[in-house]
């Protein structure tokens, strides 16, 4: 059965809700592990929480991105082992320099909490690989720092290589710029690397796992956990 590690760093929020989809939803073995505990690469795969992360002090997930734990996840990357970072760990990923651009205040300056619809747009990630292509999937965000931002060429190049895996869009399923909840650049969700298996994303798929606790029951976030384990059983 594959292992996963929850990396909890100090101001972690959701590390818990990802750990118990993981062991109880899921039923993989996980652990929760201090990052300043992770020493080597002994897990198949890895979760980076969300959270506040030294309190976002200087930029959310600059002062993460600096601990040790990031070298030891850069390798299992680099290995093909699934890394997925979740809101915060999406901005620990970027500042890691493990995913391009940069993640900024919401355009509305306000903090956000809501329930989203994301359009896949690359299915053939380690993450997406039991969804289709244009699935729709509800999930909810929560954070005040979610404005994905890169530049022109940049942008290209990441929607030359399918980087771009999910997208904010409305009730028909349209990228408008009502259904951007913290105007990130081209309704951007969630990005991953040229290999596919590592990913950011803002919203909370730990929260939209469990069907008591989300819209009709469906526990669509469970989706992305269900193919991390899938991915790491097929290596």
């Amino acid at each position: 059965m594959p292992r996963v590690a929850v990396v909890q760093y100090p101001g972690s929020n959701c590390d818990l809700d990802a750990l118990e989809v993981l062991q109880k939803v899921v039923t993989t073995r996980a652990d929760l592990v201090w990052h300043r505990d992770l020493k080597q690469d002994e897990y198949d795969g890895y979760v980076l929480p969300g959270g506040f992360s030294y309190g976002d002090y200087l930029r959310a997930g600059a002062i993460a991105a600096s601990s040790p734990s990031l070298k030891i996840i850069r390798e299992a990357a680099t290995k093909g082992k699934p890394v997925l970072g979740i809101c915060n760990g999406f901005q620990i990923l970027v500042e890691g320099g493990l995913l391009p651009g940069a993640v900024l205040r919401n355009s509305g300056l306000r903090f956000v909490c809501r329930w989203t619809r994301l359009r896949v747009e690359n299915d053939r990630t380690a993450f997406t690989n039991l969804a289709a292509k244009g699935q729709i999937l509800n999930m909810p965000i929560a954070h005040n720092e979610g404005r994905y931002y890169l530049d022109k060429d940049q942008l290209a190049k990441l929607e030359n290589s399918q980087q771009i895996v999910f997208r904010y869009v409305d009730e028909n399923s349209q990228t408008r710029e009502t259904a951007n909840p913290n105007g990130s650049l081209d309704n951007i969700a969630g990005i991953c690397n040229p290999e596919g298996n590592v990913m950011g994303l803002m919203p909370h798929p730990e929260r939209a796992s469990i069907p008591t606790l989300t819209p009709d029951n469906k526990a669509e976030g469970r989706l992305i956990f269900d193919s991390m384990i899938r991915t790491m059983g097929a290596r």
